[in-house]
């Protein structure tokens, strides 16, 4: 094939057209439709990938990467020594669960209280850490609250409140639920509304002695790579000890995000096909108006390969102009948003008040090769129908 040939008839075609100034305006809606969907398609991902990141983050650390459990087997501290023998490096915090209502000002408010060790605790989780940071010295029967609830209950920091215990007593002929008064010594705020409303934690020594039990409900456990370590956890421990990671407690929900992410990129990518649906459009009707032309170029020597070389490089060359252009802008709209606190969330809501967006590069990579993929297949037909052109039948009454 000729290149220089078809470069030259290229940039002739390019040039506005006086004669069929419609062409170059199908033209232009194309490459500013796909430009358009590929900058939009960058900014959305990279907003559902920041919010994706943020809700992992605080669900990570309040769900914790792996969580070994008292199941058939009852987990003590005999399982924590094993753990810490056989995997020194990971940190460890353990743990007794138990349900309980709080009454403060005549307000009832139900929780799931955690006992812990809160040096352990804290080591584990930075929003505990942060609670406790002003804390000097911790006694049994203290309690650190969730923010949603400490500010529902009404009090303040180092007041008593009562607290119910679900776990039952013998009194007298029957039996009455256990109550114990304790002092709120902070509270935390994760972000998100279910923990910071219906979560508390307490000392575990307190706890123990509250519910006089000896066994932990569980240990919560960090590691550098949970996604490989729960294995080697699970090979070690008795088959009857429950191990969970924290993608496990939240299986539904990240599925959801996946699945809500997967949606938008194809809806957004129709933006794209149906600016495409342009590039057909305005080559077939150039093709239609340099019928002629065509025909005489192909009864002088160019190949039916050099036709179609001219349309496809045609409408190539606006698409992947679109696709650059499109793609500078997304890069500059993520920046934009990164950079400069435009958007502002409700703190309570989504847990952060300004936007987070965080592009990953395969995403990047699939918008473009998606782009790529589409314009390339838009500009293929017209191409094929350009070579077919019949020199005989369009050059007879010239």
């Amino acid at each position: 094939m000729n290149k220089k040939f078809i470069n030259f008839i290229i940039s002739k075609y390019l040039r506005f057209d006086k004669k069929h100034p419609f062409i170059y305006i199908s033209f232009i809606l194309a490459f500013l439709g796909i430009l358009t969907g590929v900058a939009t398609l960058i900014i959305a991902m990279a907003i559902m990938n920041g919010m994706d990141k943020e809700f992992e983050k605080k669900l990570k650390v309040m769900n914790y990467p792996i969580t070994v459990y008292s199941s058939l087997v009852k987990v003590d501290k005999n399982t924590l020594k094993f753990l810490q023998k056989h995997f020194p490096s990971f940190k460890y915090s353990p743990y007794i669960e138990t349900s309980a209502v709080i009454q403060a000002n005549n307000n009832l408010n139900g929780v799931l209280l955690y006992g812990v060790d809160f040096k352990k605790e804290a080591e584990l989780n930075y929003i505990f850490k942060k609670a406790i940071k002003d804390i000097k010295k911790t006694n049994l029967f203290d309690v650190v609250l969730g923010e949603r609830l400490f500010n529902s209950l009404g009090i303040a920091k180092n007041e008593k409140v009562i607290m119910i215990f679900s776990k039952l007593s013998p009194f007298g002929f029957g039996v009455a639920p256990l109550i114990k008064k304790v002092r709120v010594v902070s509270y935390f705020k994760s972000g998100l509304i279910a923990y910071d409303k219906g979560i508390a934690y307490m000392n575990i020594e307190g706890l123990k002695r509250i519910l006089h039990q000896n066994y932990y409900s569980g240990i919560h456990i960090w590691s550098p790579n949970p996604f490989e370590d729960i294995k080697k956890i699970k090979k070690i421990l008795p088959s009857g000890v429950g191990v969970i990671g924290w993608w496990q407690q939240n299986g539904n929900f990240f599925a959801a995000l996946k699945m809500e992410k997967r949606a938008l990129f194809l809806v957004l990518m129709l933006i794209i096909i149906v600016a495409s649906l342009n590039i057909i459009s305005s080559l077939l009707m150039m093709i239609m108006s340099k019928r002629k032309e065509i025909a005489l170029m192909m009864s002088l020597g160019a190949s039916k390969k050099e036709i179609k070389a001219i349309f496809l490089k045609l409408g190539m060359i606006i698409g992947v102009v679109a696709i650059i252009t499109g793609s500078l802008l997304g890069l500059l709209g993520v920046w934009v948003l990164k950079t400069f606190d435009i958007i502002k969330l409700p703190a309570d809501v989504y847990g952060v008040s300004k936007l987070p967006v965080d592009l990953s590069f395969i995403d990047f990579m699939f918008i473009n090769l998606g782009a790529f993929i589409i314009v390339l297949l838009s500009s293929v037909y017209p191409a094929m129908k350009a070579a077919q052109t019949d020199i005989l039948e369009t050059l007879r009454y010239e």
